[in-house]
């Protein structure tokens, strides 16, 4: 029996347009709610909430079977942090903040097995593999772990044609707001600047072959990114949009006491 097939790397490599959610609130109750609402993927965030190994574990838990798959950005590209979330079930991985084909070729061969890569061999002990339930997870992991990395500054930017040639990196993620911080317009990821920026790396993604990912609340601006090719988008954020709704209804109701 191999390893689980990761649809969503299938759906990737066929082109097919992928909307997910950005899920924060680091809590297997509310990502259950965002779960059964209907996105392709989520993406669990370990990189800017209060996640640990622990807890986007039983988030993954939560998320198997109920329909959207489940991304996870650890805090940072580190060989031992990735053989954790690995291990722990994870078959996608986003890694922030890649400068450089150099660091790609170092997390390509973080999440593979020797001898092409340095992911140790625990499987025993793991989650990933049913707890060795799966009896080829090892001969057969390799080919359904799907790599993103994440191009969010000037020095992305500028090593984006050389980490495109890196064999073994399965699509790119655009960050806009770190980009907009590091272009000097902190807090303005639809700056003119910015979203050409953004649009420029898009383009190159694409016309290298490799699907292209980006992060917008805007409707109009993920309208814009999939017009220009971008294959996996997420349009929503579960913490601003609890938080949203949380603010407007104590609004309405403040409103309604200030009537009496």
């Amino acid at each position: 029996m191999p390893a689980p097939k990761n649809t969503f790397k299938a759906a990737l490599k066929e082109g097919t347009t992928q909307i997910g959610c950005w899920v924060g609130l680091a809590d297997p109750y509310a990502v259950e709610i965002t779960a059964r609402a209907g996105f392709d993927w989520l993406l669990i965030d370990g990189e800017h909430c209060p996640n640990d190994l622990r807890s986007i574990t039983a988030q993954l838990q939560v998320v198997d079977g109920l329909g959207p798959h489940a991304i996870v950005r650890p805090p940072a590209g580190e060989a031992w942090m990735i053989k954790q979330f690995l291990d722990a079930g994870a078959q996608t991985l986003l890694v922030p903040m890649v400068e450089s084909a150099d660091q790609a070729r170092a997390l390509v061969a973080a999440v593979t097995y020797p001898p092409r890569g340095i992911r140790g061999v625990g499987s025993a002990l793991a989650r990933a593999s049913h707890f060795a339930g799966i009896p080829d997870y090892l001969a057969t992991a390799d080919d359904e772990i799907c790599l993103i990395v994440q191009i969010e500054n000037r020095a992305g930017l500028s090593a984006l044609d050389e980490i495109l040639l890196v064999e073994g990196i399965d699509a790119v993620f655009v960050g806009a707001s770190d980009l907009a911080a590091d272009l000097g317009h902190i807090g303005q990821s639809t700056h003119p600047e910015v979203q050409a920026a953004a649009d420029g790396a898009l383009r190159k993604i694409v016309e290298a072959g490799l699907p292209a990912g980006y992060l917008t609340g805007d409707m109009a601006v993920a309208e814009h990114v999939l017009a220009l090719g971008a294959t996996f988008v997420a349009t929503a954020l579960d913490v601003t949009a609890f938080a949203a709704t949380m603010r407007r209804l104590a609004q309405q109701g403040q409103a309604l006491k200030q009537r009496r």
